[in-house]
């Protein structure tokens, strides 16, 4: 969908993405070129113009996506064809898609998914310790705005729609800078990402290379845009990761308390300023600003986890990389 780039340009990344992981069976289907009722936004700024800049590693796509049939039919056909209560849905992007996907479906798919775990939001006022950068010189807690974060900044319609439908309560997560920015893709961890554990990650295979290479690219751009110096937030896995939070084996914890309370259930509601446009939001208004409430306890909201083992976090992903490497290796990739 739009959101970094058109969307011409993402749907041409992912494809490229699933044919340096051999995943070829995964089918890819173009979905919202722009948001409910605003024009697209890109973020040329820290990705590039096409959206995914910083390696001349990526193949050409091996396969193509597939036309003719709407994105938010096949999103809601998947998900009506796993078991009800166990499929997920991530979203790293906007939420136009997601937000259609349930306009259409309503009630029927909010009770069929296990969850909705999203990319997005920030919250400030020290919700956690996380540097949320600075532009001149300036604290802010927003990366596209001064209050607000770029997925749903985009599409805040979108997103105050997902975040406040009845029948999603208890199942959403948000995951916001607050989190992101708590994670950060250090020297040490790209180290770690292109050679393995002990130096066994295949010899810093394409796709190690180039997930370093893309890594270090996005951690230039966040430096001279927040002055970010240790390393860029790792956003987007964080959101696939909570999916795994409870998964025996590959379990990353997600504590949803602040420190000192463990074991205490934090829940929120979530709105989403929506009046002014994009333009707005660049000179000062509080567009796409998401404005928390912690709930009383007991009673079901919004789970915006305050923190995770991070450690955890870096051991999983350098072991789906190894899975990735052997799965590349069967195939004869390099």
């Amino acid at each position: 969908m739009h959101g970094n780039a058109s969307l011409a340009n993402t749907t041409q990344n992912t494809l490229s993405l699933l044919t340096l992981l051999s995943s070829h069976h995964i089918p890819v289907y173009p979905g919202a070129s722009s948001g409910l009722v605003r024009p697209a936004v890109h973020a040329a700024d820290i990705h590039g113009l096409s959206g995914l800049e910083g390696t001349s590693l990526l193949p050409q796509p091996s396969f193509s996506a597939i036309d003719g049939v709407d994105a938010i039919d096949a999103m809601a056909t998947a998900l009506f064809n796993t078991e009800k209560g166990t499929s997920w849905i991530v979203a790293t992007g906007a939420l136009t898609n997601v937000a259609r996907c349930f306009e259409k479906y309503g009630e029927r798919l909010a009770d069929w998914v296990k969850g909705v775990s999203i990319m997005g939001g920030a919250i400030g006022n020290g919700f956690t310790d996380a540097k949320l950068g600075k532009v001149g010189g300036e604290e802010r807690m927003g990366n596209w705005s001064a209050w607000a974060e770029f997925n749903v900044l985009v599409d805040p319609e979108a997103a105050s729609f997902v975040l406040g439908m009845e029948g999603l309560k208890g199942k959403l997560v948000l995951m916001p800078l607050d989190v992101t920015h708590l994670v950060l893709a250090t020297e040490d961890v790209q180290n770690l990402l292109l050679n393995g554990r002990e130096g066994t990650g295949n010899g810093g295979s394409r796709l190690r290379r180039a997930l370093v290479e893309l890594l270090v690219f996005f951690a230039s751009t966040y430096r001279e845009v927040f002055g970010l110096e240790e390393g860029p937030p790792l956003h987007d896995p964080l959101a696939v990761a909570v999916v795994l939070d409870g998964v025996v084996g590959a379990e990353i914890p997600f504590y949803d308390y602040k420190e000192g309370e463990k074991g205490k259930r934090e829940r929120y509601e979530v709105k989403v300023v929506t009046e002014g446009s994009h333009e707005d939001a660049q000179n000062g208004a509080e567009t796409g600003r998401t404005i928390v409430r912690l709930l009383p306890e007991g009673e079901e909201g919004v789970k915006i986890p305050r923190g995770l083992n991070i450690e955890r976090f870096w051991i999983v992903v350098e072991e789906c990389l190894e899975r990735a490497d052997e799965a590349n290796q069967a195939k004869g990739v390099e």
